[in-house]
């Protein structure tokens, strides 16, 4: 094998609805978002991630953007396959190689994916030239990449708020006791404020300003302790039809964010009431952790730890804790084996 060794390389891959992060020998080296911008005519790709977002809402009838993953599964094979296939050649050690490497790959999932949506996952990192495919389910890296001791057996929630999904699931024993995954998350936020900005302010604005809005002045309370200055938001209003420009504060956001956000805490409860007592007795101690880019919203973790009892902690760099938790995963393979879905 020894030789073949030199000729594989090993990545980590966080494929997420909204960012798509790989790590290549313990560094993140690729962190874009999750979309490509194809050519109408010839049907090629011209653009991913980062340069793909800018084209996003100010395309003509000739490119037409995707998100290829749509509620952390992918909804289309073949533009999701090509962004891979782009990021990965996209890594700056990989590109001065000679030759494409073979690869081994641990690969990120939801927890609440089927049968088909695996074997979609698994295909398209096979078409990527990867030999050795192992997927790991999210809330399982984010436990990891926070930096839980998962093989335990004690008791951790995790709640990994993304793009598309939010995971929630109890981990003991290196398994997910129980868990819950609702559609509602990042987008769903972004789709909020694009109907509130709408029904409130007659202001039509797009899915980039909407989500500038969300990460600049998002809340989940209305009384947070440092508020965030005024925003002003410039989109079409819908009577003049001209462009206008207002200001916002962030309590119109948390007013807007309201209901999706119950329903998120509506399934941390529901989790917490499936939760077998033992387990139950070390969350008590140990509290909850919340991982992914829904968890930065301003005040978020102090509204669900009022509404569970429990203290609430937010990963390090929660954009980022599952795809360093799927690294982890990688490079331990003996110790995580058992977790892990070949």
């Amino acid at each position: 094998m020894g030789f073949f060794d030199f000729l594989t390389e090993e990545i980590a891959i966080d494929l997420g609805t909204a960012n798509t992060l790989i790590i290549h020998n313990d560094k993140v080296v690729v962190d874009s978002p999750s979309i490509v911008a194809r050519d109408r005519m010839t049907g090629k790709i011209i653009a991913v991630g980062k340069e793909a977002s800018m084209m996003q809402g100010k395309t003509h009838e000739n490119i037409k953007t995707i998100r290829p993953l749509k509620d952390g599964v992918i909804a289309d094979f073949d533009a999701s396959e090509k962004m891979i296939n782009m990021f990965i050649k996209g890594i700056p050690a990989l590109k001065k190689r000679f030759f494409q490497p073979t690869l081994k790959m641990v690969i990120c999932i939801p927890s609440g994916i089927t049968e088909v949506e695996m074997r979609a996952v698994k295909e398209s990192a096979e078409r990527v030239n990867g030999k050795e495919v192992y997927l790991i389910h999210e809330p399982m890296a984010a436990a990891i990449g926070i930096g839980l001791d998962i093989m335990q057996p004690k008791g951790n929630m995790i709640v990994d708020i993304g793009g598309g999904t939010t995971e929630i699931a109890v981990i003991a024993l290196g398994g997910i006791v129980c868990d819950k995954s609702v559609k509602i998350a990042g987008d769903v936020f972004t789709n909020d404020i694009i109907y509130y900005m709408r029904t409130q302010h007659n202001l039509y604005v797009g899915e980039t300003t909407a989500e500038n809005i969300k990460i600049a002045i998002g809340a989940a309370t209305e009384d947070l302790e440092i508020p965030p200055e005024e925003m002003s938001v410039q989109g079409r209003d819908l009577l003049t039809g001209k462009p206008k420009q207002v200001q916002i504060s962030y309590r119109e956001i948390a007013k807007a964010l309201d209901k999706s956000i119950l329903r998120i805490e509506d399934a941390v409860m529901e989790t917490l009431s499936q939760t077998p007592p033992e387990l139950a007795a070390d969350i008590y101690n140990t509290g909850i952790y919340l991982a992914g880019g829904g968890s930065m919203l301003r005040g978020l973790d102090k509204r669900i730890s009022q509404k569970t009892d429990l203290p609430v902690y937010i990963a390090e760099d929660p954009l980022r804790a599952v795809v360093r938790g799927t690294g982890i995963a990688l490079k331990n393979l003996e110790k995580y084996k058992p977790i892990l879905i070949k």
